[in-house]
């Protein structure tokens, strides 16, 4: 039986999701508030629709992948995306967003008979165009089996980490450690040139030591050799941040660690960095 999934939010991390959809048997719809990445593909089987509502319409499976809350909202239930699905259907927040909007979009889902997984992803471009995504879900186990089955195409882990708002959760708290191993490395590299060190040679040293994690031995040497390619965008970090900062001031917990590495992102943001890679934060040490 052909199924229907609608896939809104056609970005860097979307366009390459909804590409790993397609080929299976299913129809996909697609819709991006730019035409763009909608028509690329178009050309490769996916049906483009005019509205998130109208990709929505009555689809077996509707996911998301922009880039806030507000974004999230625009399409869910400002642009109608819950109003034309069907009762039954699965709804799927993948991108990264609050647990507060989760529980807001998890009842007026409850509301229209509709189930929802909250699935963030861990990972960035080549991850996504390779299948290789993590997606972190929250919500009732029957919905999150649903959920792991549509997006098999598209990751290569699926952990079940808790009720609806456990994914966002996680998620938030994974990018809070990635956002302050970078700021902390920005800080390192950018103190120690001034000093004379060679920062090639930091890198390596870096990447070499006990301390070092996968992440931090990569955004290290791409630091030190200045490679720019976008994969993370300093403002996504910076949002993600304010939102961990905000969630931990909610709650009353203190974030020091989070405070600070959010301070500067945010000054790479207002020098001018914000659209470029996270690995771009060694340029306010310069």
């Amino acid at each position: 039986m052909t199924r229907t999934i609608a896939f809104l939010g056609l970005g860097a991390m979307g366009s390459r999701m909804a590409k790993r959809l397609l080929g299976r048997g299913d129809a996909v719809r697609v819709w991006n508030r730019s035409p763009g990445p909608a028509e690329a593909l178009a050309g490769e089987g996916a049906t483009v629709a005019a509205t998130p509502r109208a990709a929505a319409q009555d689809a077996d499976v509707v996911i998301s992948m922009v880039s806030n809350d507000g974004a999230a909202r625009a399409v869910w239930l400002d642009a109608g995306a819950l109003d034309g699905m069907k009762a039954g259907a699965l709804a799927i927040e993948s991108s990264t967003v609050t647990p507060d909007w989760i529980a807001e979009l998890g009842r007026a889902a409850a509301s229209r008979g509709i189930d929802l997984v909250d699935a963030p992803v861990s990972g960035s471009r080549p991850q996504a165009e390779g299948g290789q995504l993590v997606f972190i879900m929250g919500g009732e186990a029957a919905a999150v089996a649903r959920a792991k089955e549509v997006a098999a195409p598209m990751g290569a882990a699926f952990p079940h980490v808790g009720a609806l708002g456990h994914g966002a959760r996680m998620k938030l708290a994974v990018n809070l450690l990635l956002g302050v191993q970078v700021a902390c490395l920005a800080e390192i590299l950018g103190g120690l040139a001034k000093d004379g060190f060679d920062e090639r040679q930091v890198a390596e040293l870096i990447a070499g030591s006990a301390v070092a994690s996968p992440a931090s031995a990569n955004y290290a040497r791409l630091m030190a050799e200045r490679r720019e390619t976008v994969m993370f965008p300093v403002d996504l970090m910076a949002k993600d941040l304010g939102y961990a900062v905000e969630l931990a001031a909610a709650r009353g917990v203190s974030a020091p660690m989070a405070e600070a590495a959010l301070a500067a992102f945010r000054a790479a943001s207002a020098a001018g960095h914000g659209g470029e890679n996270v690995s771009s934060l060694r340029k306010i040490y310069e």
